[in-house]
């Protein structure tokens, strides 16, 4: 790509057709580096499976063998983050292989794949869109509607927006419960996904039961679901939660904008990148959601537009845990806190 003297954001908005033609040479899936991404994290959870069952087996104390579900938790992160891949259709060349290896790694995370294949288009299409929130997204109010709302409304929503509730029980509860069962107004396509998925993991629990035992299994699929879980909506969060997130309405909604202001870069350390399959490069995601996650950091380094956009770090990102609001008058997210300054708070 030739390079392009830009302005941050705006000069990205410039040349974005540019940019997207640069884009574009990097959609193409590469088969040899998605089977070696297979290999090199399936493997090593196959292992850490194995080695868990012996150490219970031989009465190692389970606390001995929680660290290893928590390892395990980082590899179901880039498990499903492969699985992600496979519903855009962007992990291998084949249109059948991605959606055999989307099943198959939607039953090790519990997810149905054409079942919230569909939800998270959507959220895709609508991302930073106030008017079409709702659908695969975190629940997310601004300051008027809050101030609005009725005191039941608005205990809801700090009940919501409580880190324990959001990435400890909300993994539970989307995991185990809402996943279990498709989505309001789904096709047959996505209602027989669920009923596959569930299928699998019925399976699974069965196998387990005649050969490990029951016990042996819940004890370490659970903390690895609770640990991948919580990586999980986390990461989510912080993609799209963060003090200048771009936000705005129906009429004055732009994709490029939402894409690159609304989405982050989240610059995690180099082992952190590797457990979560290089999602932290959102901004690049959601500009070209059909660029493999195997091939975003490429993509970042070889176009110089790209490098306009200010990363996040993991030490900045622990302040959207205090952003709860979106501010349109400002065009930030705010905390519950700044309401005292000047709004009524009843709750």
């Amino acid at each position: 790509m030739t390079e392009i003297k830009s302005n941050g954001i705006q000069g990205i908005k410039d040349n974005i057709n540019e940019l997207n033609k640069a884009l574009l040479g990097y959609r193409t899936p590469q088969t040899s580096k998605a089977v070696w991404q297979l290999i090199n994290t399936l493997v090593p959870y196959a292992a850490l499976w194995a080695l868990m069952i012996y150490l219970l087996n031989a009465d190692m104390p389970f606390w001995y063998i929680l660290p290893l579900t928590l390892l395990a938790g980082g590899l179901l992160v880039r498990i499903f983050i492969i699985f992600h891949d496979c519903c855009h259709g962007s992990y291998l060349p084949s249109r059948r292989a991605n959606k055999i290896i989307g099943y198959l790694t939607g039953v090790l995370t519990f997810t149905a794949f054409f079942n919230w294949r569909n939800s998270h288009l959507l959220h895709h299409a609508t991302s930073g869109n106030l008017d079409q929130r709702g659908v695969g997204d975190v629940w997310t109010m601004t300051v008027d509607e809050y101030r609005d709302a009725t005191f039941r409304k608005k205990l809801g929503y700090r009940s919501y927006r409580n880190p324990f509730v959001l990435f400890l029980l909300g993994p539970i509860y989307s995991f185990f419960i809402v996943q279990r069962f498709p989505s309001r107004g789904a096709r047959k396509k996505q209602r027989r996904s669920v009923f596959y998925t569930n299928l699998g993991i019925a399976g699974i629990l069965l196998l387990a039961g005649f050969t490990i035992g029951l016990q042996t299994y819940l004890l370490i699929q659970l903390p690895i679901m609770l640990f991948g879980g919580a990586a999980g909506v986390w990461l989510f969060y912080v993609q799209h939660q963060y003090e200048e997130v771009y936000w705005a309405r129906e009429e004055s909604w732009d994709v490029v904008r939402a894409s690159l202001e609304g989405s982050s870069y989240y610059k995690l350390p180099k082992i952190l990148q590797w457990f979560t399959g290089n999602i932290g490069l959102h901004h690049i995601h959601h500009l070209e959601s059909r660029i493999p996650n195997y091939r975003l950091q490429e993509c970042q380094n070889e176009i110089p537009l790209l490098q306009e956009v200010e990363p996040l770090t993991l030490r900045k990102s622990f302040k959207s845990l205090g952003l709860n609001l979106w501010d349109e008058q400002h065009g930030k997210m705010i905390g519950f806190g700044a309401l005292k300054n000047g709004l009524p708070l009843n709750v």
